[in-house]
């Protein structure tokens, strides 16, 4: 079973959340909605959603793929969170999938994930990178971004092509109708 971590602090973009984690679960995925504060967490829109753990007590669990969504100040939580860096960084060094959507980008950025790779991200922040390219989902080795929460379904599509291949692909798709 693939596993996937999605890190969410106060303020995250709720559409990019939710949308990634059903997706994922759909096609068969162990998603863990992880806090980095406890209790129920509030969204970009007000939206409250009650995470299935504390990111303390995953820090040296072993994931194929961390998705960390966007919205503000969600973004810049994640961003100040040493945890979060940290886990970033042994995903790399292992060879797992890391994806980030919206203004989250600027999290692998500053974790020095993005050195040498093609991404996108929300326009509102694309002036800091150097590699940025102006498609929806962006693809490169292991990194997977895309722009915002009007990209969201396409994003966490790519996610279960990549983890499950194509047939599983359709088969959530044919559930959700999305145009892919």
């Amino acid at each position: 079973m693939k596993t996937v971590l999605v890190p969410i602090a106060p303020g995250f973009e709720e559409i990019e959340t939710i949308t990634v984690v059903d997706i994922l679960r759909r096609a068969g995925a162990r998603v863990t909605l992880a806090a980095t504060v406890p209790g129920v967490l509030e969204g970009s829109r007000g939206i409250k959603v009650e995470p299935d753990e504390l990111l303390d007590n995953l820090e040296e669990k072993e994931f194929d793929l961390i998705c960390l969504p966007g919205g503000q100040p969600g973004t810049d939580n994640l961003k100040k969170d040493a945890r979060i860096e940290k886990i970033l960084k042994r995903m790399q060094n292992q060879d797992k999938y890391i994806a980030a959507i919206c203004a989250a980008p600027t999290v692998l950025q500053k974790a020095g994930i993005l050195k040498d790779k093609s991404m996108t991200c929300h326009p509102s922040v694309q002036s800091g990178f150097d590699s940025y390219v102006k498609d929806r989902v962006v693809v490169d080795e292991k990194v997977i971004t895309s722009q915002s929460p009007g990209t969201a379904m396409e994003f966490s599509l790519k996610l279960v092509e990549i983890l499950f291949g194509a047939d599983r692909l359709k088969k959530v798709n044919d559930g959700v109708l999305a145009r892919i």
